[in-house]
């Protein structure tokens, strides 16, 4: 067993020592979930725009993309739905830390 692990005290820091460090400054974008919830942002937007992309496609001339945009659309909806599901799981872990 090493001896940290042992003795109950932890490596990692904590507070403001987060700041201390380059590599500790990479791991802040995983604190407060906040990844999390820009991505859910980010797969709603595309979702968005999917859509719209797939209405205009419906009466042009590429109407034989139509039914994969469909299937796009829903997909990413889906995607979409699971990303905003994991960080409001993830905000709820980090509140009841």
């Amino acid at each position: 067993m090493a001896p940290s692990a042992a003795s109950g005290v932890s490596s990692l820091p904590s507070g403001f020592a987060v700041f201390t460090t380059f590599p500790d400054l990479l791991f802040i974008f995983e604190f407060d979930a906040a990844y999390h919830c820009v991505a859910a942002l980010f797969y709603f937007g595309a979702s968005v725009l999917e859509a719209l992309v797939t209405i205009e496609l419906q009466d042009g001339f590429f109407y034989k993309y139509y039914h994969e945009n469909i299937s796009a659309v829903v997909f990413s909806y889906v995607a979409t739905l699971l990303y905003v599901v994991h960080a409001v799981f993830s905000l709820i872990r980090w509140k009841s830390s």
